[in-house]
């Protein structure tokens, strides 16, 4: 029986993790306007999906880690019970986060449970220093990491981009037709976009941007949007290679014979959950820390899944939604269009995720002590 319920309580992680993080590798899909949420949301399922499938052949040392093993003794890991905490303490931060649309990482939940339920079982014994060394210098360092790349290559794209004879290009949409604007600068430094009838517009949000130019004979903004969609499904499927692993780690105290029916069957929980309930997450990445458009969230993603592709085969416990703000919020930054209270909400909300997720799972093994 108590192995049902570990089974469950996994499932319920494995869809948590999926509404509040499938959507982020296709963040700057949604966000530049590339394609509509739904456009976005079925690819990233799709190439999410592959990746949990890799995660079996390539990430095999995450799976150990997120075990709990070094942390606390064997003997206690063997208890379905401590892995049933894990699961519900990192599942229950998760799903609360995703309902009120606050992007949080399902790995910083995972460490905090780890870390409650273990305080309970063994009090001083358990391994502070590998906790550290392990799990969280790679979460704290990646998303300076993410950020600091974005300041830096996103200057390197856009002089590649005009050695190459791109130009960016602002339309109003009206009536289904963009029409040409001059950009102005005014006195004060804010930008006015006229176009040749006089049509002003009270907001930039009423402009889209284009790219114009051809490379080796091909239009820059079609090839981009090609270059876009790639960037995104690279994402998606790195974040599947490198969450998936962290998850099954739960499972493993079952001893089933065949790791990938269980893999499978996380898969589908993780797709179902970001099919169901990633728009409120999607929106806060995507509209609410910086305005995007197609190059900008081109270079984000660029970023942000080369470092999680290499620290999941390299067993490095990143977490996607760092790495994946990180990289958003530097472009911001070049752009100077960045929301810093946006970023300071969400901040915040790293900052009370190990805790509360620590705090759930230990209530939670600490009533399994008393039953």
């Amino acid at each position: 029986m108590i192995y049902i319920i570990l089974f469950f309580a996994t499932l319920f992680l494995a869809y948590s993790n999926g509404a509040n993080d499938n959507i982020k590798g296709v963040t700057t899909l949604f966000g530049s306007d590339t394609t509509a949420y739904r456009g976005a949301i079925c690819w990233a399922t799709l190439l999410t999906l592959l990746g949990s499938v890799a995660s079996v052949f390539l990430a095999g040392v995450l799976i150990k880690n997120f075990s709990g093993k070094a942390l606390i003794p064997d003997d206690i890991l063997q208890h379905p019970s401590f892995a049933i905490s894990i699961a519900l303490g990192a599942g229950i931060t998760v799903f609360l986060a995703s309902i009120i649309g606050m992007p949080i990482s399902t790995t910083h939940s995972l460490v905090g449970a780890l870390l409650g339920s273990g305080i309970v079982a063994v009090g001083n014994e358990f391994n502070f220093a590998h906790l550290f060394a392990i799990f969280l210098l790679p979460l704290f360092a990646s998303p300076l990491l993410a950020l600091a790349l974005s300041v830096l290559i996103y200057p390197l794209f856009k002089k590649i981009r005009l050695v190459l004879g791109i130009s960016k290009q602002t339309c109003l949409c009206l009536v289904n037709t963009l029409i040409p604007l001059c950009t102005c600068i005014r006195k004060d430094g804010s930008v006015a976009f006229v176009p040749v009838d006089g049509f002003k517009p009270d907001t930039n949000q009423m402009c889209e941007e284009k790219y114009s130019g051809q490379v080796f004979g091909i239009r820059a903004q079609k090839l981009l949007d090609y270059a876009h969609y790639f960037s995104a499904g690279l994402l998606s499927f790195s974040r599947g290679l490198n969450d998936t692993p962290k998850i099954l780690g739960l499972l493993l105290v079952i001893g089933f014979a065949d790791i990938r029916i269980l893999l499978f069957v996380l898969a589908l929980a993780m797709a179902l959950g970001g099919l169901l309930q990633a728009r409120k997450v999607g929106e806060t990445i995507s509209k609410k820390i910086t305005p995007m458009n197609p190059g900008q969230g081109f270079t984000a993603n660029i970023i942000a899944s080369v470092l999680v592709a290499t620290a999941s085969v390299n067993g490095l416990p990143v977490s996607t939604t760092h790495v994946s703000v990180g990289s958003i919020f530097g472009i911001g930054l070049i752009t100077r269009k960045a929301d810093k209270k946006m970023i300071g909400n969400i901040f915040l909300s790293w900052v009370l995720t190990l805790p509360v997720a620590a705090l759930f799972s230990a209530l939670i093994y600490g009533a399994f002590l008393l039953v």
